[in-house]
């Protein structure tokens, strides 16, 4: 019997999330990446923000098509497998290397191969789903599918120089978009802190208490003041206990 457990792996643009779960994925047997910008709307679809007048990637509203990735995951847990039909574009997009220690890797990956073989023994196949997003907490049919819930929260200005370092991302349609001048200040933080609020008291979303009743059981990872290896020890001990 197949048991498929979705792991959300969430933060801002820039926070590390997508580094943390190619590691995960390198380290868990049987993984596949699910990755929420495969999600976006079509390029010619994209919202026009209404005031400064340019496509809004990061409104949270419009950033994703929702029914189609509420769908999506709902398959994944019935079926246990990507549709062969789905195709992502990530691969494209620069990948800075932030590497974790080989000692925390090769225990890792052999810890989760024992895991994996009693389970098999006792009769159940495991099949990790790690989805990368910067909105996974936003909607709740979302949130409601994923078992695992990781969120890594970054400075603003950390944020804003890892965005500004970067040479733009590829849209689905294979396009290089690049950010308009003052599109970080204008509308991608913004857009973050409006879609993440309510995660944290006060909505103080840099230095505010995690709000329980928002997101249960969110493992909140400070990724300015840990080292990727301790993102990953961290969030493999949760995993451990799936």
């Amino acid at each position: 019997m197949s048991k498929v457990i979705l792991v959300g792996v969430g933060g801002a643009t820039c926070s590390g999330k997508t580094t943390l779960a190619k590691h995960l994925k390198r380290i868990l047997p049987n993984s596949v990446i699910i990755h929420q910008d495969d999600f976006a709307p079509p390029q010619d679809l994209v919202p026009v923000h209404p005031v400064y007048q340019v496509q809004d990637w990061d409104a949270a509203p419009g950033a994703i098509e929702w029914p189609r990735l509420v769908k999506f995951l709902k398959d994944v847990k019935a079926d246990g497998k990507i549709p062969p039909d789905h195709k992502s574009h990530d691969h494209l997009n620069e990948q800075k290397d932030v590497p974790i220690s080989d000692e925390s890797f090769a225990r890792l990956r052999a810890e989760f191969e024992r895991i994996a073989e009693e389970k098999k023994s006792a009769g159940e196949e495991v099949v990790w789903g790690l989805v990368d997003g910067f909105l996974l907490y936003w909607h709740q049919e979302v949130i409601d599918q994923l078992d695992v819930r990781i969120f890594l929260r970054v400075p603003h200005d950390v944020l804003k120089q890892r965005r500004h370092e970067r040479h733009g991302y590829h849209t689905a349609e294979g396009s290089l978009w690049r950010d308009p001048p003052h599109y970080w200040e204008q509308i991608v933080y913004p857009a973050y802190v409006d879609a993440h609020q309510p995660l944290f008291e006060h909505g103080d979303v840099e230095k505010g208490r995690y709000v329980e009743e928002k997101v249960k059981g969110l493992v909140l990872l400070e990724g300015d003041d840990i080292t990727m290896t301790e993102m990953v020890e961290r969030s493999c001990e949760v995993l451990k206990g799936m």
